[in-house]
């Protein structure tokens, strides 16, 4: 059996849960609970604090698990981890921001001693060191952004993903630390476990299915049998698109294809243009 370590909350956790389910790895959650079943008899789910699944992954606690790439980071288990999938959601940086009139513009204005507020602490100090800036760090749970407005910091480092908390509480970045998204890691010596490595490459194969299947939409389709060549040349599809004779209608085919959905708006008033009717704009769940 697997552990699977699961964020319980924040601003991931969702959009994981919804993966997990489209790419069928359905939990089954009783309650408060700490732990749940998979549909998998093989496969049982932790939820923990974002923040400490890095290190239980690392230490062997749970075989696998999802959090932001930032705190592994911050965490310092990098090179303890087995990155085995980037979500590509979740998309955070660490940035240094400082007060809008305050005199500090970039790192050459930050002189020593300066105290620097954050919930990463062990990521901005090593962001520093880089720099040969000797700061005060100083360690928060919470509420970063206040920290320069009541005299505790003179710079904050906290995240951001749009800039928008930042701009709201009167802060301006000056630098960044990292780039960030959610991440799929194992531990190494799971994955030397030849039947743990199966189940857990089961794992990431489901949800790259559905990770991918989310960008693509089927498009089925009605069209005149003199046109399949006009619409093969402005929907190719993955594979060329699925053909096939309408008993009832003399003269039409039945036509399915798989596209881009950033290319749904642009290719259904084409595919009218050249005759195609019945149109019908589907969802996938998974791709494999």
């Amino acid at each position: 059996m697997i552990l699977f370590a699961l964020p319980n909350k924040g601003r991931i956790s969702e959009p994981v849960m919804k993966i997990l389910e489209k790419a069928g790895l359905k939990i089954t959650i009783q309650g408060r609970s700490l732990f749940a079943n998979t549909v998998d008899k093989d496969i049982k789910v932790m939820f923990a604090r974002a923040r400490d699944i890095p290190e239980f992954v690392a230490d062997g606690v749970a075989d696998i698990g999802v959090t932001g790439y930032d705190l592994v980071l911050e965490r310092g288990v990098e090179n303890k981890v087995e990155e085995l999938l980037d979500f590509g959601f979740g998309f955070a940086r660490l940035v240094l921001a400082v007060p809008e009139d305050s005199n500090i513009n970039n790192l050459d204005d930050i002189k020593e001693g300066m105290r620097v507020a954050t919930e990463f602490p062990h990521l901005t100090k090593k962001f520093f060191e880089k720099f040969n800036k000797n700061v005060e760090i100083i360690e928060l749970s919470g509420a970063t952004e206040i920290a320069p407005f009541i005299g505790i910091a003179d710079i904050i480092s906290d995240l951001t993903s749009t800039g928008t908390t930042l701009k709201l509480n009167k802060l301006r970045e000056i630098a960044e630390i990292v780039k960030s998204t959610t991440r799929l890691i194992a531990n190494k010596e799971s994955l030397k476990d030849k039947k743990k490595k199966e189940k857990i490459e089961q794992v990431v194969l489901a949800i790259k299915s559905a990770l991918y299947a989310e960008k693509k939409r089927l498009i089925m389709m009605n069209a005149p049998e003199d046109k399949v060549e006009d619409i093969k040349k402005i929907i190719p599809g993955m594979s060329g698109p699925t053909v096939a004779k309408v008993l009832s209608d003399n003269g039409m085919v039945a036509i399915q294809v798989v596209v881009d959905e950033k290319d749904i708006f642009s290719l259904v008033p084409k595919l009218h243009q050249l005759g195609a009717r019945d149109i019908l704009v589907l969802p996938i769940e998974r791709i494999l």
